[in-house]
């Protein structure tokens, strides 16, 4: 049943990390606490309240702001390996600070001066961002109708969005809305504004714990130096789209790395061979072998395949000229097929090689597959072939795009 939540305190206090090794630390060691009750989350779909305060507290929300903010500007690498991390113990979890990762990079490349100052300094404190973009009942995904107006000296805003992951348990909602000229803007509202209403209305059948539900937005009124002109981040070379996309590849491979490691366990531990196989175990049966490694040579090259694309985005944030923005798109495009193709057939080949006792329902290793199915469909990767082919075959540059 639908149910409208209530909104927390969005008081934060958190950590402040060092370097890139406390972060990668910081995440093991969030994991590692969070895995333990991954499979119960999702089978009562439990949202995770205080495993958001913990990762918030932690100060891995704030890792991307930029130095001169006072943050410490981690690599795409570092970025995309935490987001695997976390996506491994819980995808859910691992999903949710995507889209506040994608605005505080909107933020970086569109924001004036005083809104870096204040909103990367919310994200120091540990609050989270969530986002209300997309929409349902629009021509294409693309499309929008939500709107802006003037209202004296700020904006009133007007419309519905559905899939705002991460709104249910962000303290700040980033509205995106077209204003009078049809240009995409981007709006900061505090949760607790008047006209906001987040409806807890997700019934996806995978990343169950998202909160990806409903954001209705009734009148709602953004001062002017609360509204970022997210369409110019669009209209000149950027990244913006680029560390979305590394951050959704992460999700998959950390997916995929949980799933090798479920099949792994089970067919040592549990799976029986197949009649026939001549052998005692169902780890010495040959083929189950010869698949279990052709699984992991595949995620040994998703996992190069995601660095080299974080150190083309890098290359593309420190020297922000069209190649360079360029090649980082079509190296995180190339890390995007890898990671989403081996998510879903790793979460196959689990009940493929461990057998039918591994269906019972109890156990919940479906969820592995029923989270890379889901997340998986955020943008299709025939369209990234495309892109990729296109470039190489007829010189077409890739379109400026928060999907690429």
């Amino acid at each position: 049943m639908s149910s409208v939540t209530r909104l927390a305190d969005p008081s934060q206090t958190a950590h402040r990390i060092d370097s890139e090794e406390e972060a990668l630390t910081i995440a093991c060691t969030l994991a590692a606490e969070f895995a333990g009750g991954a499979s119960r989350r999702d089978h009562e779909r439990a949202l995770p309240h205080e495993e958001l305060d913990k990762l918030s507290a932690s100060g891995l929300l704030a890792i991307t702001v930029p130095s001169e903010y006072g943050g410490i500007d981690v690599s795409n690498v570092v970025l995309a390996e935490v987001t695997a991390i976390l996506s491994e113990a819980d995808s859910s979890i691992g999903q949710i600070p995507q889209n506040h990762f994608y605005i505080l990079e909107a933020l970086r490349h569109d924001g004036s001066e005083t809104q870096k100052r204040f909103y990367f300094g919310r994200a120091l404190a540990g609050e989270r961002f969530g986002n209300a973009l997309s929409e349902v009942g629009t021509k294409t995904v693309g499309d929008y109708n939500t709107r802006i107006t003037r209202d004296g000296a700020g904006f009133r805003i007007n419309g519905r969005k559905f899939y705002s992951t991460g709104v249910l348990f962000a303290h700040w909602v980033a509205i995106f809305a077209l204003d009078e000229e049809d240009r995409l803007t981007m709006s900061f509202a505090p949760r607790e504004t008047e006209g906001v209403e987040i409806v807890d209305d997700w019934d996806g059948f995978g990343q169950r714990t998202t909160g990806s539900g409903t954001t209705i937005l009734n009148d709602v009124y953004v001062p002017a130096d609360a509204v970022v002109p997210h369409q110019n981040g669009f209209e000149r070379p950027g990244t913006i789209g680029s560390v979305g996309q590394i951050i959704h590849a992460g999700i998959d491979l950390g997916i995929a790395r949980a799933a090798l490691k479920e099949t792994i366990d089970y067919v040592r531990d549990k799976a029986r061979p197949w009649t026939g196989s001549g052998v005692e175990r169902a780890a010495d049966d040959p083929l189950t072998i010869s698949r279990i490694g052709e699984l992991a040579i595949r995620l040994d090259a998703a996992e190069a395949t995601l660095e080299r694309a974080g150190r083309k985005v890098d290359q593309a944030q420190v020297n922000l000229t069209a190649e360079n923005a360029v090649a980082a798109t079509l190296a995180v495009a190339a890390a995007k097929v890898l990671t989403t193709e081996l998510a879903i057939d790793a979460t196959n080949v689990l009940f493929e090689l461990a057998g039918s006792s591994a269906t019972r329902r109890g156990l919940n290793l479906e969820r592995h597959w029923r989270n890379a199915r889901t997340h998986t469909l955020h943008d299709p990767v025939r369209w990234k072939y495309h892109v990729v082919g296109n470039y190489h075959l007829n010189g077409v540059t890739p379109p400026k795009s928060g999907a690429l």
